[in-house]
């Protein structure tokens, strides 16, 4: 980590920051474990802690996400912290894959809440490409190979990521494998004080990154394509090194405007594109059609030639060809059909003793 990131101690602008301060201070633990080293990592929902974990052989560093809930009274806090253990559950599930981070521990402490994750060694994505700039058209298809498990994963758990980003995709700097970090169900869940059986209550506040979110999304009502559509912007992210802001947007669809910065093969273009539409009849429906459309692609050009079936009139030159004669693809499709149920209806008298009958070509 850089050593630039400042040390929780450093921070005394709210009582937040005052009690984390006391985390810091020489031979304290949190609870009695947790050797908190510096924050990672700030934002509206919370603060994100490096910590080492003081009970594990070698103290293990860990990550601490401190979660500050938007509730401002008992009830609502005690609801709170129901949902906040459901999801826990939730995320400790979803932390056996390879690519998610292991949930270690979950509690809350002092009216505020606390999830504690495997430390994953590497850099995101967004560092990546800051550092070595865009990609090409193969390297952004492998990393869709190399991500689309994992989110394929979650969406099988019943579970919406909501904030695919670079931001949030780390490279584990070990085995080179993509780590999918950062949970939005768990921050809705500490925002909304309402009912838990409330059925509005699981989408009363925008979950995601502007620009990356798409329309449905925005509209508090995301769906397993709104993640694939957060993909597509990644991988715009990739082959540009432009946020989504960067570019401009069509008036009339709202969609990024982005064919004339990107140099594609004709088959990545229109997955690319139906990635990133905005509506969602258009878009891939869910990761399996995403994923057969990137696997047949190496089989597009010989496919290609194959699906082009339709014959051509004969020519004029030939003295043989009939026109009246030549049938569309449709038309002999049908007829075949046709035929084959002639053959069957007369194999059927036969079997009955029934006398031919002449059925319709």
């Amino acid at each position: 980590m850089s050593p630039s990131v400042p040390r929780m101690s450093d921070y005394r602008s709210s009582s937040r920051d005052a009690r984390l301060k006391k985390l810091c201070e020489a031979d304290q633990l949190f609870r009695d474990r947790y050797e908190v080293v510096r924050i990672l990592g700030r934002g509206g929902f919370g603060v994100t802690h490096l910590a080492r974990d003081q009970m594990l052989p070698g103290s293990p560093l860990c990550v601490i996400k401190q979660l500050f809930p938007k509730v401002n009274n008992p009830i609502a806090l005690e609801r709170a912290k129901q949902r906040f253990r459901r999801e826990a559950r939730i995320l400790g599930r979803l932390g056996s894959h390879s690519q998610l981070p292991m949930l270690l521990d979950y509690f809350t402490f002092k009216g505020e809440f606390y999830l504690v994750q495997e430390y994953i060694h590497g850099e995101t994505l967004s560092k990546e490409i800051r550092k070595s700039g865009a990609q090409g058209e193969t390297q952004v298809k492998q990393f869709l190979h190399e991500i689309m498990p994992v989110v394929k994963y979650i969406h099988r758990s019943h579970v919406i990521h909501r904030d695919i980003k670079p931001p949030n995709i780390i490279r584990c700097r070990d085995d080179q494998r993509l780590v999918l970090i950062d949970f939005g169900a768990v921050r809705e869940c500490l925002n909304n004080d309402t009912e838990p059986d409330d059925a509005d209550s699981l989408m009363t506040q925008f979950v995601g990154t502007m620009g990356f979110a798409p329309p449905e999304q925005l509209a508090l009502r995301p769906s397993y394509a709104s993640d694939i559509y957060a993909l597509g912007v990644t991988c715009l992210y990739l082959l540009t090194g432009k946020s989504p802001m960067e570019f401009e947007v069509d008036p009339q669809t709202h969609e990024l405007r982005w064919q004339k910065s990107i140099h594609l093969t004709p088959h990545f273009f229109k997955i690319l594109s139906k990635m990133l539409r905005t509506d969602l009849d258009e878009r891939f429906r869910n990761i399996e059609e995403l994923e057969r459309a990137l696997d047949l692609e190496p089989h597009y050009s010989s496919l290609e030639d194959c699906l082009n079936t339709v014959q051509k009139p004969p020519s004029r030159e030939d003295n043989n060809a009939d026109v009246s004669s030549y049938k569309t693809p449709t038309q002999r499709r049908a007829a075949a059909i046709r035929q084959w149920n002639n053959r069957r209806k007369l194999k059927e008298h036969s079997r009955h003793g029934l006398g031919p009958t002449a059925f319709r070509l």
